[in-house]
């Protein structure tokens, strides 16, 4: 018989093995230790079946940036059943508990990277935030000059070398930045030893991980993490340059990093897998179509305590708004809430008024980070307007300057 536990510390071994299975992954050899220490057992919620670990879903404690704010939330991770006891509801089971665990914890959202996208809309998260990927061949794209003015790079200097020599002034800039950019992710120091491991499995064939450093005088102002991978055919040399994140404070430094990244002798190609949907890089190039850009998912989102999650981001506009939101797999977080914010305050608390939109915890989640438009949620069946004009009233307050950009798979 199945039974549900929380996990205790050494249980690591066992889920990181039954991850590994259920994703196909070939763990042997390898060294875990940046993931083990960001292993939290008693957040963790396990399927055991006699003394075997069939299930696992996993939480990690972190907050997240959202429009004009910072939030506790559930980093929901390592969701995994094994192959011999699917379709017996097991992960129902562990997610749901999960949800109501996180929720009992004050955080107001739980988000997560899904493996498949199929599978998350049943238990309330919403697509939250998308990404945009490029592959670049630089012989045929470059920085537009006539698109910024150049003068802002004089002044500006680079610093390039190991990934970890930089590690301070890259974990500052990216604080400097993170609470300002719906997605970011809190990055305690365990995190910044996963996010800089730099062990030869990670690093899938390509060269060690390097940083480049932006300073403005003494002032650094942007960093880029990036890998060389080298290659040669009989045309001459074929590298890659594979960047994991740029952060910058400045235009100016944004534009100086990828005039680096598209100029490093000896390659042709230069790929970004987590580009944000909004990335400058579109508007500086010369021809964006040879940016070799794809659309895909990025963060989902599930909104647990919706008056805490509403009032604890801001709005791009002025809005009253009553929502009454369905929250069919928890109802006890769903019910009608007042939504009253602006750019600089914002509110919401149950109420007994008439609603003006209805709409489902997915839905809710789908607009929460600004990411995308409530008029399309709308137009796509989504959301109940209940009030003639709530849905145009509404949706400008949504938005946000930026659009919500994770950084990082976790």
């Amino acid at each position: 018989m199945v039974t549900f536990r929380a996990g205790v510390e050494g249980d690591y071994d066992e889920v990181n093995q039954l991850v590994q299975r259920t994703f196909l992954n070939d763990g042997a050899g390898r060294e875990w230790d940046e993931e083990r220490a960001l292993f939290e057992p008693a957040r963790s919620v396990l399927a055991v079946d006699g003394d075997q670990v069939v299930g696992h879903v996993g939480t990690y404690t972190r907050e997240l940036s959202v429009p004009g704010g910072v939030l506790p939330a559930g980093f929901v991770t390592f969701v995994a059943v094994a192959g011999t006891h699917r379709r017996r509801g097991l992960a129902s089971a562990m997610l749901t508990r999960q949800l109501g665990e996180i929720r009992d914890r004050g955080e107001a959202l739980a988000v997560l990277w899904a493996s498949e996208g199929s599978i998350y809309g049943r238990y309330g998260y919403g697509l939250a935030s998308r990404r945009l990927s490029f592959e670049i061949d630089r012989r045929e794209a470059r920085l537009d000059g006539s698109r910024f003015d150049k003068s802002l790079l004089d002044g500006l200097r680079l610093h390039a070398g190991p990934a970890a020599r930089h590690r301070a002034q890259v974990t500052e800039l990216y604080e400097q930045v993170r609470p300002s950019r719906p997605g970011f992710a809190s990055r305690d120091s365990r995190w910044w030893d996963y996010r800089l491991a730099d062990q030869a499995w990670h690093r899938g064939g390509a060269g060690p991980l390097q940083a480049v450093v932006c300073h403005d005088g003494d002032i650094p102002v942007g960093y880029a993490l990036y890998r060389f991978r080298s290659s040669w055919d009989d045309s001459g040399p074929n590298g890659e340059v594979g960047v994991m994140e740029t952060v910058t404070t400045t235009a100016a430094a944004y534009t100086m990093l990828w005039d680096f990244l598209l100029n490093v002798d000896l390659t042709r190609k230069v790929g970004l897998w987590l580009g944000a949907l909004d990335e400058p890089l579109q508007y500086l190039a010369n021809d964006p179509r040879r940016l070799g850009m794809r659309l895909g998912d990025g963060l989902w989102a599930r909104l647990l305590d919706v008056p805490a999650a509403l009032s604890g981001r801001r709005y791009a506009a002025e809005v009253d708004v009553v929502l009454e939101v369905v929250d069919e797999l928890l109802p006890g977080s769903g019910g009608v809430f007042r939504l009253r914010g602006g750019p600089d305050h914002a509110t919401c608390a149950p109420t007994a008024d008439e609603p003006d939109l209805r709409l489902d915890t997915a839905a809710l989640a789908a607009v929460y980070l600004g990411g995308n438009s409530l008029g399309s949620l709308a137009a796509a069946g989504r959301v109940d307007e209940l009030r003639p004009g709530a849905v145009a009233a509404t949706a400008p307050a949504f938005t946000w300057t930026r659009a919500p950009h994770a950084l990082e798979i976790f």
